[in-house]
């Protein structure tokens, strides 16, 4: 738990095979992405340039910052391969902008691993490190990171 930690742009240590390089689109993007209800695929970070990818890692979650980003990721991917950027519905009210409600999902995920996460526990973690539990215990993501996830956010 590091909530000294900006998470807008924060990584995580599970994350550092592609930190850098920039390969994967790291969850404080993914978050960042969510909050300002964008949907950027796999390929339109892939074919931006590192530098464009650095910026996004690099840039805030202030609301009005996520606007600005919406826009500009609207207008860098507009000339792309797969097209502009589809818009979503910002995330509102997802369980990991809930602090006070542990998921059931989560609950589950823990337990089947032999942790013991509690609401207390829950509510001390920074909002991207809700985000990424909860992203990497949906049903349907292979969960190859979520022993590692728990491990260094609960840690």
């Amino acid at each position: 738990m590091h909530p000294q930690l900006d998470q807008s742009r924060h990584c995580f240590a599970f994350e550092q095979d592609f930190i850098g390089s920039w390969r994967c689109i790291p969850l404080c993007v993914r978050r960042k992405l969510d909050l300002a209800g964008i949907k950027l695929k796999l390929s339109h970070w892939l074919e931006m340039t590192h530098d464009q990818r650095q910026h996004l890692v690099d840039w805030s979650d202030d609301p009005d910052h996520l606007a600005e980003m919406r826009h500009h990721l609207r207008a860098c991917t507009a000339a792309m391969t797969d097209g502009m950027v589809k818009d979503l519905p910002p995330a509102v009210k997802e369980p990991w902008q809930q602090p006070t409600r542990l998921p059931d999902q989560l609950l589950d995920a823990a337990r089947i691993r032999g942790i013991n996460l509690t609401s207390q526990v829950w509510m001390s973690l920074r909002e991207l490190d809700r985000f990424a539990l909860c992203k990497l215990a949906r049903p349907g993501h292979d969960h190859h990171n979520l022993d590692a996830a728990f491990s260094e956010v609960l840690g």
